[in-house]
């Protein structure tokens, strides 16, 4: 049985290797990777532990868990099945970025290299802020959030759960976007978006 002090991470794809990159810059010691089945490609030469959806899979395996998962809603269930076996999801925080000593973190967040997050800024459970993103003060990023790489939230910015904010948008001060939200790649956010839209271009608007 593994240590229980070896951290896991759930899947092993795509952005899971970004997350793990940034582990690995945290000397954490993750050991293990959970999957759908055993990986082909095993760039960090870590060992495979099965399907942590599985009835056979063994919690006992370890304690601490990181989410390598890039879909809001499967990383949101996932996290929620680790807290319900009474295990412990870590935050990943690359060492380069910027974070204000009042900002306020929930759990099993992935903060990636060059992300900027000033004072006050909320940021609650699963949420990635991806490559170089900034996160301007008293902003608050419900769980489940995805802001993709450049994108820029300026101050007292509201985005709700499960949404995603594609690269290099920007979101004017004040705006709030609601749940389960889709803003495309490029766009300039004025004014809120209600739940479940898809919007995009600049100004931004919503999609049919």
């Amino acid at each position: 049985m593994p240590d229980k002090k070896n951290i896991v991470i759930i899947g092993y794809s795509g952005h899971s290797f970004v997350v793990l990159d940034a582990a690995k810059e945290m000397n954490m010691n993750v050991k293990y990777y959970c999957e759908k089945k055993r990986a082909s490609f095993n760039p960090f030469e870590i060992d495979y532990l099965g399907n942590e959806g599985s009835d056979s899979f063994d919690w006992n395996c370890a304690d601490e868990f990181i989410l390598g998962i890039g879909d809001n809603k499967i990383r949101q269930k996932v996290a929620n099945l680790i807290l319900s076996k009474k295990k412990i999801v870590l935050n990943v925080v690359h060492p380069s970025s910027i974070i204000s000593n009042y900002a306020i973190f929930g759990v099993g967040n992935f903060i990636a290299a060059n992300v900027t997050i000033n004072a006050f800024a909320k940021i609650l459970d699963n949420c990635i802020l991806n490559t170089g993103c900034i996160v301007e003060h008293e902003c608050v990023i419900e769980s489940g959030v995805h802001i993709a790489p450049g994108a820029v939230l300026a101050g007292n910015v509201h985005v709700g759960e499960n949404s995603f904010i594609g690269a290099n948008s920007v979101v004017k001060q004040g705006v709030k976007i609601g749940d389960a939200v889709t803003v495309g790649a490029g766009s300039v956010v004025i004014k809120d978006i209600p739940d479940n839209e898809i919007w995009a271009g600049n100004p931004a608007k919503k999609l049919k």
